[in-house]
């Protein structure tokens, strides 16, 4: 299934797309699509309905977040072979793991804002995965039985924040907007293989990202497992799962994003985003 929510800020309808592309409103059956929608028995009650029978959202509204009351971003840096080597560091031995704040989501096609004194904003295109059952030490062979389905999120970044200011990565990656995720939450059985999903960025039509997960250093089973270890993973927490190469900050000299230019992303199965970059008023 490919979950969505719909309309406006924070009035949201839940939805779901068919298998012929077209947006189907979800209302008689859930009033929104949360994070118990993901648990065994969510997603029975979800598969029990009449999809043909469901009322379908004509024109083109706009999306939110798939998921509401999402409980915690974890974000994961430097976990792609290309990606470590365009930033010239070392790959790392254990992941590095770090907080995306909550007040940062929003929908995969609403404009990212450059905050005030941001100078260096940047664009990373991530596979997200989506607890589905909690999780607490649980093993790398039983992770991906903890995700409940998948999804883009965009780690969007101010690199002076992130790197110039001391302290941790979580300041440079936590303004609002800076975590659009979607458009759809795709349930994990149509995921047949999280480590063979392509994915793309481009900045006014160029193409700056193209990668594959087969290049993740840690692979998600193994993310899930080692997050696990150091706090229980909730249902409806999200771990985006890092970026190939490409980003902005990666070229030389670095390619940052001003506004007016306009990003766009996808990754194989899970839709595309697209956000233009606007000022902080």
């Amino acid at each position: 299934m490919k979950l969505v929510r719909y309309g406006r800020p924070g009035q949201e309808k839940p939805g779901l797309i068919d298998a012929d592309g077209v947006l189907r409103d979800l209302s008689r059956v859930v009033k929104d699509i949360t994070p118990d929608l993901l648990a065994p028995a969510g997603l029975a009650r979800l598969r029990g309905a009449k999809v043909a029978r469901l009322p379908v959202v004509r024109g083109r509204p706009r999306l939110g977040a798939p998921l509401a009351g999402i409980g915690k971003m974890v974000c994961i840096g430097l976990n792609y072979t290309d990606h470590a080597a365009e930033v010239g560091m070392a790959l790392p031995t254990e992941p590095t793991v770090f907080i995306k704040a909550p007040s940062a989501v929003c929908g995969p096609n609403d404009a990212t804002v450059r905050p005030r004194g941001g100078v260096k904003l940047d664009y990373e295109v991530e596979l997200a995965a989506v607890i589905g059952r909690d999780a607490r030490n649980v093993e790398s062979g039983k992770a991906l039985a903890h995700v409940g389905g998948y999804c883009i999120v965009n780690d969007v970044s101010e690199r002076a924040f992130q790197m110039e200011h001391g302290g941790t990565t979580t300041k440079g990656k936590s303004a609002d907007t800076f975590g659009p995720v979607g458009p759809w939450l795709v349930t994990a059985d149509e995921i047949a293989d999280p480590q063979a999903l392509e994915l793309w960025t481009t900045v006014n039509g160029e193409r700056r990202q193209r990668g594959t997960t087969a290049k993740m250093i840690f692979t998600v089973a193994a993310l899930v497992a080692y997050v696990s270890r150091f706090m229980s993973l909730r249902v409806g927490d999200v771990i985006s799962t890092g970026t190939p190469a490409g980003v902005g900050h990666g070229f030389k000299p670095p390619r940052y994003l001003q506004p007016g230019d306009v990003v766009e992303m996808g990754i194989t199965g899970l839709g595309t985003q697209r956000h233009t970059i606007v000022e902080a008023k």
